[in-house]
């Protein structure tokens, strides 16, 4: 079985910081062959991330997403939206995001589904 190690960035590092994260990274990590290695940036570096990352061993994943593909959702990102940047993982279930949003398990499901 692969393990699997994902980061969260959280709401932490600007576009810039992101790159030379991710340049760093890819220099350590070039070799690692039995583990899958995810980051999570935040939304406003995951294209640039996403550029930098191309022909590495390191996965591109969201750090939240909206359950519906399009509509009048300020603020949100859809399934279709990550997948276009290139995206292969998404973390759905944050603690915060239960306590300070209200997120409960009926919206969970819908993200999931």
């Amino acid at each position: 079985m692969t393990k699997l190690i994902i980061a969260n960035w959280k709401m932490n590092k600007t576009i810039k910081e992101a790159i030379f994260l991710v340049q760093e990274l890819k220099k350590l990590l070039k070799n690692e062959k039995n583990v899958e290695i995810v980051v999570c940036p935040s939304f406003t570096s995951l294209q640039a991330v996403s550029n930098e990352l191309k022909d590495s061993n390191i996965y591109l994943g969201a750090q939240n997403m909206h359950f519906e593909n399009s509509g009048a959702y300020t603020g949100e990102i859809s399934p279709l939206m990550l997948k276009d940047i290139g995206c292969e993982y998404v973390i759905l279930v944050h603690s915060e995001r239960r306590e300070i949003f209200g997120e409960d398990d009926n919206l969970i499901n819908k993200k999931v589904i």
